[in-house]
């Protein structure tokens, strides 16, 4: 409950600094444009609730919590103070569940009420860009009546519920990966233009340089500690169909037909993608049930052979390296959706946001008569980015971080055990091959569709 009243305060100071529509702006407000600043405060809602599953998660919480007299369900009690709270549930891998469920419950409802909203002018854009201190209620609300929730099959649906939205939302990172990287480059290419050539092309070829030698020295080590001559066959497949994947995307964004249709494709953008689907691959392995095919990363770093106890079945380690890498990409992602300015036709459809919308696109804000910065509605003609569909994506993120927290561990039987299996290695693999399909896409599009518009 401390966790919630964190939560609660802290997102009270993010309602004094946007609390209605026109957003009011300090001098720390990132955007002058309501369109911005309103996607960075929802995302702020999902950093916050990710913050307090992350407390509720960390080692030892539980035994603090049964400290407290009189507070944990079966615990020593004082003064006659009946124990209410079942702390089995406030605190692990249920109460992240719990967290995660309220907010995707939180966005998927906006989801709801925000199709089909296509400019300012309609009465719910006021909702979607003002009224924090009350949406911050419902979020309060719904995160209260979830911890109610009883056991049951509550943790087996959900965890399916997780998979699915998480295989979605890894396509969706990858997506915004490619217009990152292609935003990069083109970006870069027109600095090398205007200014240094030599620099410029120098750092471009330097980045491409880093990114592959770093995704091929990921692909050596996985096949000397996550693979053996006589055992782990679907780690030698995996490794050796993303490898040859990555660099069949390569060899097609440097082909001429397809610089001629494409200018902005690159190496760079392949480097940064082919690195992306070794983490992807590294994710994977990871979850594999096999021990001898998934030694922990302590085994590999201290030389030891046999699995470390820490990582033995039914034990959840968020805080392991792939779990914190991708909490990173995840932030990472979170961000950039908020404050993206794409020129990248393809994507932007795929994405459901308009071209060059985001911080560049921002017009500054003059102080009213009352001397206070108001931020700027550009929406009255058309809605920048599709509502709706934005918080779809939060909606998945939110199971994305559930699934990261627990490691992706299915709760077995007796819902007080997390197995490692193997669905959740072929959703990772899955989603890494159909990223990569996406990314062919865009670069073959234009060849394949010659009548269609792609500039």
């Amino acid at each position: 409950m401390g966790a919630c009243m964190a939560l609660c305060s802290l997102a009270s100071c993010a309602s004094c600094l946007c609390g209605s529509a026109p957003c009011l702006l300090s001098g720390c407000c990132p955007s002058t444009n309501n369109s911005t600043v309103t996607r960075l405060v929802f995302s702020f809602f999902l950093l916050l609730g990710t913050a307090v599953s992350v407390i509720m998660i960390l080692p030892g919480m539980e035994t603090q919590l049964k400290k407290i007299p009189g507070f944990c369900k079966g615990g020593s009690s004082i003064w006659g103070i009946e124990n209410k709270v079942n702390c089995d549930i406030i605190v692990g891998y249920k109460s992240v569940y719990r967290m995660c469920f309220a907010m995707a419950c939180f966005f998927f409802l906006f989801s709801l009420i925000m199709i089909r909203v296509r400019s300012s002018k309609d009465p719910r854009a006021n909702f979607q860009n003002g009224f924090w201190f009350f949406k911050f209620l419902i979020l309060v609300g719904i995160t209260v009546g979830a911890f109610f929730i009883p056991d049951g099959t509550f943790n087996t649906v959900w965890y399916y519920f997780g998979v699915v939205g998480s295989f979605i939302f890894i396509i969706i990172q990858l997506i915004l990966l490619i217009d990152f990287a292609h935003t990069w480059n083109q970006a870069w290419v027109e600095n090398a233009e205007e200014g240094n050539r030599k620099c410029w092309f120098a750092a471009l070829l330097s980045f491409t340089f880093l990114h592959y030698a770093l995704a091929f020295a990921a692909m050596v080590l996985f096949y000397v500690f996550y693979t053996h001559p006589d055992n782990c066959t679907e780690n030698k497949v995996f490794i050796s169909l993303n490898l040859i994947f990555c660099v069949i995307v390569s060899i097609v964004s440097i082909l001429p037909k397809v610089q001629e249709a494409q200018p902005q494709s690159g190496l760079l953008q392949s480097s940064l993608i082919s690195l992306y689907t070794m983490y992807v691959t590294w994710s994977a392995m990871t979850n594999n049930p096999n021990r001898k095919c998934n030694p922990s990363l302590l085994s590999l770093v201290s030389g030891s052979s046999t699995p470390s106890p820490t990582s033995a079945p039914g034990e959840v380690q968020w805080w392991d390296a792939q779990g914190i890498v991708g909490l990173v990409i995840f932030l990472f992602c979170t961000l950039y959706a908020s404050i993206r300015s794409s020129n990248n036709s393809q994507v932007n459809k795929l994405m459901q946001t308009e071209e060059g919308q985001g911080l560049a696109a921002d017009v500054e804000a003059t102080p009213g008569d009352d001397g206070v910065r108001r931020a700027v509605d550009n929406e009255e003609d058309g809605v920048t980015y599709s509502y709706s569909f934005f918080h779809f994506s939060l909606f998945l993120a939110s199971l994305y971080i559930m699934m990261t927290l627990t490691n992706w561990y299915q709760p077995d039987s007796d819902y007080h055990a997390m197995l490692s299996t193997m669905p959740a290695v072929w959703v990772k693999i899955s989603s890494s091959w159909l990223g990569l399909a996406l990314y062919l896409w865009t670069m073959v599009a234009p060849l394949v569709l010659p009548n269609r518009d792609f500039s």
